[in-house]
């Protein structure tokens, strides 16, 4: 894979990821470390960054809720930087599954055959033994120990495969069948953490960004958009795509009295997808209230919020099974969801003529940060 479009992988992967997504070479790419693992591997090693993704893409939505008006013009643009923390625990990754090994990694198992009578065959016999114990290996389904970096991980360490040992029969060229034990041994993936230390503001957090609309006021509601153009990452793996949308309302457009508070009943999907490596999906829905204190053009505004929500990425790849009779691609999907149920969001918001910035800090699962800069007419 070139170099650029492993570079886009991780752009879109990452929604323009704040100064994290670097160039990535030869086989340390998204779509070929996943191509490197079973599905079982494959499940654990992106884990961390699916709840740390569906938590970043649910925050952002709101600093303020919108007015009890019927009809009012409110345009606002700008973008939202958003954050999720995690901890050392989330770099690595340690399970037992199902992995086939491929040739060459058969082969490596084979090197620390101690038998005294195999290891005495003469060169030519003992290569026909150990093909033949080869053979019996790659391509079939054993359940292994796997651990190692995640995809936050370190990008100088590797997932290694443990082989617990097992015997062999082959049939010796100078006569009869023998039984070889084949050792217990690690196997060393080409798979390593993509993103390496990711750190924001002196914290491991996995951050991202997003271009934000909202417009309104219409029967006291407003409607807020994320939207990024489609790119092309290849013929092969198609485009990124990405657009999210929202809708806030203030039920006490509906009341003859004023409140003290604006409030509003507020919900929010979106979704991305790279090409066909993966696609995430977001939903949140709950209450936020806001206060203004000041004028129009200069005032604060501090806000809170509750919402529930959820967030899954569906991963779609081949992988290749080595087997005696030939390579065998396979279509692996999964799909994980992400561990936050939902938040509680504290926020301030400051506006100086048309310029806003709000930052906020959200409680769930994973915790995060998340502020924005909006120009607001």
């Amino acid at each position: 894979m070139k170099p650029t479009v492993s570079l886009v992988i991780l752009i879109a992967l990452l929604l323009i990821s704040v100064g994290q997504a670097q160039q990535q070479t030869g086989s340390n790419d998204l779509e070929g470390s996943l191509e490197r693992l079973s599905k079982d591997a494959a499940k654990k090693y992106v884990g961390p960054v699916v709840s740390g993704i569906g938590s970043d893409l649910n925050a952002g939505w709101f600093h303020r809720a919108p007015k009890a008006t019927m009809f009012d013009f409110d345009l606002e643009f700008g973008v939202v930087v958003m954050g999720t923390l995690f901890s050392d625990e989330h770099k690595t990754f340690g399970t037992s599954g199902v992995f086939q090994f491929d040739s060459s990694q058969a082969a490596y198992l084979t090197n620390n055959i101690s038998d005294p009578t195999y290891n005495s065959l003469p060169t030519t016999n003992k290569n026909q033994a150990r093909q033949q114990i080869i053979n019996q290996i790659r391509g079939k389904d054993y359940t292994v120990g796997i651990g190692g970096p995640t995809i936050i991980g370190n990008k100088t360490d590797s997932v290694k495969i443990t082989f617990k040992g097992g015997q062999f029969t082959f049939t010796d060229p100078l006569g009869g069948q023998r039984t070889v034990a084949v050792p217990s041994t690690n196997v060393a993936l080409p798979v390593t953490g993509l993103l390496g230390e990711t750190q924001f503001l002196g914290k491991n957090m996995i951050p991202l960004a997003a271009p934000q609309l909202t417009l309104g006021t219409f029967l006291g509601s407003q409607f807020t958009f994320r939207y990024l153009p489609n790119y092309k990452i290849s013929e092969e793996l198609g485009e990124t795509k990405y657009f999210g949308w929202g809708i806030q309302h203030n039920p006490a457009v509906w009341f003859p009295v004023e409140f003290p508070i604006d409030i509003s009943a507020s919900f929010f999907s979106q979704k991305i997808s790279a090409g066909s490596i993966f696609e995430a999906k977001t939903t949140s829905y709950g209450v936020n209230a806001s206060k203004r204190l000041g004028w129009g053009a200069l005032n604060l505004t501090p806000y809170a919020g509750y919402m529930v929500e959820t967030s899954s990425m569906t991963f779609t790849y081949d992988y290749t099974l080595d087997t005696p009779t030939g390579k065998i691609p396979q279509r692996v999907v999964f799909e994980l969801e992400g561990e936050n149920k939902s938040r509680i969001t504290l926020g301030l918001s400051v506006k100086v003529l048309i310029v806003n910035v709000n930052v906020d800090y959200n409680i769930g699962t994973y915790n995060s940060y998340s502020a924005g800069i909006m120009i607001i007419i």
